[in-house]
């Protein structure tokens, strides 16, 4: 009598097991509007981003500025015998700063002397390329014969590249030759960049550059496998110039975006905050021309009156300069050419203007222990809503931090919120913003990132750490994500943070970061490939969605002129599940595609193995609402059904 009972108990057992669990799409019941602008990007100058990253600059060091004592990355010369003398000129300069002074007291045309520059990590040589190389120079009148600029192996040994210029002027001058490498080459970066003369004499040189090719040929520009890498995120904004950057350690150190335009050699540079020197060769329109080249538009963070070191301009008289510097640099950026800053950018090179919607006011301002923030936030926002009413302004301090520190004294559009979480804590907390209050300001999350270690991103432990994030972060990354998707009639824009690191040694001061290179080669992280298939497929309208399952999380977005559905599922469990879809209220066509990023936990991406975990696009056939969709273990999918 037992066994059949036990039959029953074991078949109704086994009827639960493999019931799947439903994601229910009511696609003709739209309930809030997607952001079109939810995906972009926050950029500030850490890890090298800039000076040995994307600013194509590969001289470094080429003001000899880095340093008051010693040209720092610069050595001296003496081959086969020759002999001279290296150093620092403030005597003797083209541009009132300082020089490079070069004594040679013996040199021929066997025994050359010179200086070399290390570059970043090397200077990258690749076949057939040609390169561009200026500098400003005189000599003494003792000096005669050419000068030549190559690029030679680290022993000197091999020169890759080589031209000459017939003499010196004994008056301040600039010259220009184009370096051509060969096409039987192998890549290297095991270079340097070498001035040298074949007679004894004296010479001073005040600013050298060495260009590669950069993106569409432009001058002063980026280098082309980053700024590709970034164009294909399809991100729609660049907040910028980003976070502690635009601060700086001190007030005199803040992004002064007046002293970053007009000529490169005119522009002073800065100290940054991340322990190096930045050249300010990526300045305000460089990084406004970076907008245009990705489509995207500038979300325009200004200085605010708080400075790292705890620093504030008091609000009020004293913090009138700079509110007017913030009005001057928005005119710059939207001004006509009738404007006096419009004019400026003319004058630069762009009489176009760029398009602006959103105004950050300063940064991370829940550091500023004085509570100024309310009254400095207020004098902007009143300047600048009088000026430009149509400007969406940003508080730099959002819904996250403490009550008493965020702005009571008017009403901000936008608030910033920034999470940098561990996976564990950013899967538990996927559906943060469910039920944010729609009442108050809309979201912008400008700074976010999920550690997949036990050390948080500041911790000087987490250096031992690859410098870009494994699988593990990027599956706690899409849960995030959906998270937002879901809510972004709230969050109106998000951006992973930071964006890029030089991986070289000594290079780096954060992790993890999306984007990892080094002087010859770049690769995305698993988070970049998540980040990328997210932004690529996003409807402008979200439906409404019910789910009777806690351990896939997604998000799904229509597109209201196609019709199509797009059905993102994060699935970090280890095994796979399977997902019953029933679409209603859409007739879609039978096949459509998937987008797969699957991955063991550890897995990830570096500079010797930069595709291990990259995303597969299949076919999916047979697609008849409802129907079931089995999602592999620790996977990120992207499906995109069609309509009819």
């Amino acid at each position: 009598m037992k066994k059949p009972f036990l039959s029953l108990v074991l078949l109704c057992a086994a009827s639960v097991a493999v019931a799947d669990p439903t994601l229910t799409i009511r696609a003709d019941k739209i309930v809030k509007p997607a952001s079109p602008m939810l995906y972009g990007l926050m950029t500030e100058e850490i890890n090298h981003s800039y000076d040995g990253g994307l600013y194509a600059e590969l001289i470094q060091n080429r003001a000899f500025l880095d340093d008051s004592q010693t040209p720092k990355c610069w050595s001296l010369v003496q081959n086969n015998g020759a002999a001279a003398t290296m150093a620092l000129d403030t005597g003797e300069t083209f541009n009132g700063k300082v020089s490079l002074r070069l004594d040679v007291t013996s040199a021929s045309k066997d025994s050359p002397a010179g200086v070399a520059n290390e570059g970043y990590w090397g200077i990258p040589v690749f076949p057939s390329t040609r390169y561009h190389a200026c500098f400003y120079a005189k000599a003494s009148p003792t000096l005669s014969g050419p000068v030549a600029a190559s690029i030679v192996s680290d022993d000197g040994a091999t020169v890759y590249a080589s031209a000459r210029v017939s003499h010196l002027s004994s008056d301040w001058k600039m010259y220009q030759v184009t370096l051509k490498t060969g096409r039987a080459i192998t890549p290297t970066a095991k270079t340097r960049f070498l001035l040298s003369v074949e007679n004894p004499g004296t010479v001073w040189l005040g600013c050298v550059s060495l260009f590669p090719p950069t993106w569409k040929n432009q001058p002063n520009g980026f280098r082309k496998d980053l700024l590709q890498m970034l164009i294909n995120m399809n991100p729609k904004f660049l907040r910028l110039p980003g976070g502690n950057y635009l601060e700086g350690n001190t007030i005199p150190d803040r992004f002064d975006w007046k002293k970053t335009i007009g000529p490169v050699i005119d522009r002073p540079g800065h100290d940054g905050p991340w322990g190096y020197r930045s050249t300010d060769g990526l300045g305000f329109l460089e990084y406004l021309r970076w907008c245009e080249d990705m489509n995207a538009e500038p979300v325009l963070a200004v200085y605010a009156g708080y400075s790292l070191n705890h620093t504030h301009v008091k609000p009020g008289i004293d913090l009138e300069p700079y509110v007017q510097d913030a009005l001057d640099e928005i005119e710059y950026v939207t001004g006509a050419t009738s404007t006096k800053w419009g004019a400026k950018r003319a004058k630069d090179g762009h009489p176009k203007p760029f398009p602006l919607h959103y105004v950050e006011i300063g940064n991370e301002d829940w550091f500023d222990g004085s509570g100024s923030y309310d009254e400095r936030f207020t004098q902007f926002y009143k300047a600048i809503k009088a000026k430009y009413p149509q400007l969406q302004c940003i508080s730099t301090i959002g819904n996250d931090a403490d009550a008493n520190l965020r702005v009571r004294s008017s009403n901000p559009d936008v608030l910033d919120e920034h999470y940098y979480r561990s996976a564990r804590v950013f899967l538990r907390d996927a559906s943060h913003f469910d039920n944010y209050d729609r009442n108050g300001p809309r979201i912008f999350v400008g700074e976010w990132a999920a550690h997949e270690s036990t050390f948080p991103p500041w911790d000087r432990r987490s250096a031992d750490l690859p410098p870009t994030p494994n699988m593990k972060a990027a599956l706690a990354d899409a849960a995030w994500m959906t998270g937002m998707e879901r809510n972004s009639d709230l969050i109106q824009m998000q951006s992973y943070a930071p964006l890029m690191v030089n991986v070289n040694p000594g290079a780096r001061q954060w992790r993890p970061d999306l984007i990892g290179y080094d002087t010859l080669h770049c690769y995305g992280s698993p988070s970049y490939y998540a980040i990328k298939i997210f932004a690529n497929n996003l409807g402008d309208q979200i439906p409404a969605v019910t789910s009777d399952d806690s351990t896939i999380y997604d998000s799904v977005t229509e597109n209201s002129k196609t019709g199509a559905i797009i059905i993102k599922l994060v699935n970090a469990q280890t095994n796979a599940q399977t997902l019953k879809l029933d679409i209603q209220g859409a007739r879609l066509k039978s096949d459509g595609t998937a987008v797969t990023l699957a991955a063991a936990p550890d897995a990830t991406n570096s500079i010797d193995n930069p595709t291990n975990v990259v995303p597969v696009v299949t076919k999916v056939t047979d697609i008849a609402s409802p129907f079931s969709y089995t999602v592999p273990a620790n996977s990120i999918v992207v499906l995109a059904l069609k309509s009819k």
